[in-house]
């Protein structure tokens, strides 16, 4: 069974043992598929995962990170986190969002980002499985509020890997980076399910 070390420096925020470890390569190695890349030397990130086309997408995601040791985390609404699942939600990398609240999402998740030494955050900027012209920005915006990289990963249907692909360069232009990101991906992956890439 393939094993998934190469996450060891000191930058990355861990998560899990030996064990999550293993589960999280026999779900990869029992689908089919592998890691391949490495995630950056920054202690901070907000990393984008496309093409979202399946629901497979996220199992994959999940056994990713459980191979990789890596904690990383996702927003979800502050209502969702009540007990005995708030807990769980937070120990699993979960980051409550208060939409009411006065400073908006970018705000709190830059706030977020301030208040950790180490921080990883995982969004999927199509916000769908469906076919999408253009991306939503709240990535990008969120990334230039808490000044942290973007680091691209992809789902690539073609090879069966989870492609830990770069830290995308920023141009300060978030309608040109956000355009540029999408072209890339276009033309570099495909998904799962390809008609919907």
């Amino acid at each position: 069974m393939a094993q998934y070390d190469f996450v060891t420096n000191e930058y990355q925020p861990r998560s899990g043992n030996r064990l999550t470890r293993w589960l999280g390569a026999g779900v990869l190695n029992l689908m089919g598929w592998k890691i391949t890349g490495s995630f950056p030397e920054e202690p901070k990130v907000v990393f984008i995962g496309m093409p979202h086309t399946s629901n497979w997408d996220l199992i994959l995601a999940l056994a990713a990170m459980q191979a990789a040791g890596l904690r990383c985390s996702w927003m979800m609404k502050k209502e969702a986190f009540f007990w005995p699942l708030g807990g769980l939600f937070k120990k699993m990398g979960g980051v409550p969002i208060d939409r009411k609240a006065r400073n908006d999402v970018t705000v709190q998740m830059a706030d977020w980002f301030n208040a950790n030494e180490k921080a990883y955050l995982g969004l999927t900027p199509e916000g769908t499985r469906s076919k999408v012209e253009t991306l939503k920005k709240g990535y990008l915006r969120i990334a230039y509020a808490a000044k942290v990289p973007v680091f691209l990963i992809a789902v690539d249907g073609k090879n069966k890997a989870i492609s830990l692909d770069r830290v995308w360069p920023l141009t300060g232009d978030i309608e040109r980076d956000n355009a540029d990101i999408k072209a890339y991906y276009d033309q570099t992956y495909v998904g799962i399910r390809p008609e919907k890439s």
